[in-house]
């Protein structure tokens, strides 16, 4: 969808090693968290103000065969759920040996996106399920939900045996869904169908494609505009207009995307550009404003498409 090949984004180092595989969990309104406090996560003191860096002890080695968390600071709004993205500050320690594996400067600078799915280590995701925004919790990884399945991890000298130790500052969530007010939308333009967790399905109408560049507004929401050159969190889903079938979908692919606007195909841009966060757009994209006489992908050459986007949020 980008005018030049996909970009791949990474969030450090220590962030690329923290994937394996986690387990669903709960709806935002009624959030079940999968761990709580317990003997190991308590022998975590950590003392200082949110936003700043942390002084952090336990004793070592400090083992434990379950997964816990201690909130050591609230946090405020919506709990944290499965599949959402959010920004944090983290310090990350071996238990056995008091090691620091990463060390954060706390000051916003070094806060990383963190999508919680399934390429997220399970412990980094369930000690974070059902937190808040401003809160800054102690989690105590037992090996198996860490690097224990793997065999350990060499390049971080954690052996297969090791718990991990995370203070994590939760800086930002972005919203897991489209939230704005309902809105009209225009007879003629595809109509969407959402399931439970909020995926668009698409009704193709029948009859010849537009020719002409079609955007509606499914869900105002009330957030921040977003410029030609914001960095945008979203979720999307893209049809094929003649096929009637899906061609991609970050909904199908477990994680919001981020985008900037000026890197986007004339239609999808024009689709984004202006609009705010928390809302839902549907487009109809001519050739013309997509990929012309030229094939991309799964996209055939002279393809009108249809997207739906949810504006998560802007970075």
């Amino acid at each position: 969808m980008r005018k030049a090949s996909a970009l791949i984004a990474t969030a450090g180092l220590v962030m690329a090693a923290l994937t394996a595989c986690a387990s669903p969990g709960t709806a935002q309104a009624s959030c079940d968290a999968p761990v709580s406090a317990g003997a190991a996560s308590e022998l975590v003191k950590v003392s200082g103000d949110f936003g700043s860096a942390p002084e952090v002890t336990f004793p070592t080695p400090l083992k434990s065969a379950s997964t816990q968390r201690t909130e050591v600071i609230a946090g405020s709004g919506d709990n944290i759920v499965p599949g959402q993205k959010i920004t944090a500050e983290f310090n990350l320690y071996n238990g056995t040996t008091g090691a620091a594996i990463q060390q954060s400067a706390f000051d916003g600078s070094t806060a990383v996106p963190i999508i919680l799915n399934e390429s997220t280590l399970p412990g980094f995701v369930d000690g974070l399920l059902c937190a808040q925004v401003g809160a800054r919790v102690a989690i105590v990884i037992a090996p198996e939900d860490a690097f224990g399945p793997a065999g350990g991890n060499e390049q971080f000298q954690v052996a297969a045996t090791d718990s991990l130790v995370l203070v994590v500052d939760i800086v930002k969530a972005f919203l897991p869904r489209a939230d704005g007010a309902d809105q009209l939308v225009a007879n003629g333009l595809p109509a969407v169908v959402l399931d439970a967790d909020g995926t668009p399905g698409i009704v193709v109408p029948s009859g010849d494609a537009p020719t002409e560049l079609e955007i509606g507004v499914l869900k105002k929401g009330t957030g921040a505009k977003v410029l030609e050159d914001s960095t945008v969190t979203l979720n999307y889903t893209g049809v094929l207009w003649k096929d009637k079938t899906v061609f991609d979908s970050s909904w199908a692919n477990g994680s919001p995307v981020e985008f900037v606007p000026t890197e986007l195909i004339p239609g999808m841009a024009a689709a984004l550009t202006g609009q705010t966060v928390g809302s839902q757009i549907v487009a109809v994209i001519p050739p013309t404003q997509a990929y012309g006489k030229t094939a991309s992908g799964a996209v055939p050459a002279d393809s009108t498409l249809i997207f739906v986007f949810d504006i998560l949020g802007i970075n």
